[in-house]
C-alpha cells in the first residue's frame, strides 16, 4: 500500500469514509491527477503541480487548495482560511456536509488555472 492510501486507511471513523469519498471525488474528476504522499499528507499533483491535499485535522478533514485567492469569489461562502495567507480549505465532519457539486466545481475551476504562474 502506497504512503497517501494508507495514511487514509489507518484514519477512524468517520474520518476514513470522509477521506475516502472526497478521494473518489477529486481522482474522477481530474482523472489526470496523481495522488502522492507530500509533508505527511495526502497531496493530488497533476505533473509537477500541487492541485489539493486532503488532511484529518482535529475533529474535520480539510481539503486544502494552494493558491485559492484566485479561485472565483463564488466560493468564498465555501472556503475557510483561517489568517492563512494561501490556502484556503473545504472543511468536513460528516459524510452529509460533503456538497460534491461544489467540491467538483473547485476541483474543475483549479484545473482550468493549472498552468499559470501560481501553480508553479
Amino acid at each position: 500500500m502506497k504512503p497517501a492510501e494508507e495514511y487514509i486507511f489507518n484514519q477512524s471513523e468517520p474520518f476514513r469514509s470522509i477521506l475516502m469519498h472526497l478521494q473518489v471525488l477529486i481522482e474522477h474528476t481530474l482523472p489526470s491527477a496523481e495522488l502522492k504522499y507530500k509533508w505527511k499528507l495526502p497531496c493530488y499533483y497533476i505533473g509537477k503541480r500541487p492541485i489539493c491535499y486532503i488532511n484529518k485535522s482535529k475533529d474535520y478533514v480539510d481539503v486544502g487548495f494552494w493558491h485559492a485567492a484566485y479561485l472565483p469569489k463564488e466560493f468564498d461562502e465555501y472556503l475557510v482560511s483561517e489568517k492563512r495567507k494561501i490556502v484556503k480549505s473545504l472543511r468536513y465532519k460528516s459524510l452529509e456536509e460533503i456538497d460534491d457539486q461544489v467540491l467538483i466545481a473547485i476541483l474543475k475551476e483549479v484545473f482550468l488555472h493549472k498552468d499559470k504562474s501560481f501553480f508553479k
